[in-house]
């Protein structure tokens, strides 16, 4: 029997939760996770952002438009909604007219916590999310989760958004910048450390495959040091 971490949900043998320090940035951050998503706890970043982000939550569904927690926040006067999505009339951070769009409000910022192609879906069901204004990066990243494919390569995962945004909200001088991200990344780093090191483990036959897709891998991969 495995023993599960009830705050980042992986087992206790691969939590992350010491790499992180719980922080308030100032950003309410939710969460819409495809149930997918919730259930695949071996790569998934949404529930390890959600550790370190004290402000945050996770809402699971597919259809969002009549989802209540959603609503009562999205109607809640006291935010800024704002989705984490590119498009042609994104606001960035540093984009002029942005802080004052925002003023005293605080800024709630949703993420599609999804595969890309299942997060199309989502949207198109969730009406209520894509009205929202679109925020999105001013820089160029490339992710570090390079044994995950994407269909492209700035397609990023979703701790790395979130640390990303925070850094160029900081920048901006939107967000509190007594705040440290850095553990969001020191912890999507050890993930996979961890995950590559198991990975090749089990090529080695020092571990039984535990996933029905285990079989795919069979040439070990280096394992980054991130120095």
């Amino acid at each position: 029997m495995r023993h599960i971490c009830y705050t980042c949900l992986r087992p206790v043998q691969s939590c992350l939760c010491t790499y992180l320090t719980p922080f308030d940035c100032g950003v309410k951050f939710v969460f819409l996770m495809h149930p997918k998503e919730a259930k695949r706890q071996r790569t998934g970043t949404g529930r390890i952002a959600h550790a370190a982000l004290i402000d945050s939550e996770i809402i699971v569904g597919i259809d969002f438009s009549r989802n209540e927690r959603l609503c009562a926040l999205l109607a809640d006067e006291r935010y800024f909604p704002v989705l984490l999505y590119p498009g042609d009339e994104a606001w960035t951070a540093g984009k002029d007219g942005f802080t004052r769009a925002v003023g005293t409000k605080k800024l709630l910022v949703i993420i599609i916590d999804s595969t890309w192609f299942c997060s199309k879906k989502m949207l198109q069901l969730s009406t209520n999310v894509t009205a929202l204004p679109r925020l999105s990066f001013g820089g160029a990243y490339r992710s570090i989760f390079t044994f995950k494919r994407e269909p492209k390569p700035e397609y990023i995962s979703t701790i790395e958004s979130c640390y990303y945004l925070i850094k160029e909200l900081q920048a901006a001088a939107v967000v509190r910048t007594d705040a440290d991200p850095e553990c969001l990344m020191t912890a999507f780093k050890a993930m996979i450390r961890f995950q590559l090191q198991k990975e090749n483990e089990r090529v080695a036959g020092l571990l039984p495959n535990t996933h029905f897709h285990d079989y795919k891998y069979t040439r070990t991969k280096v394992v980054p040091t991130f120095d």
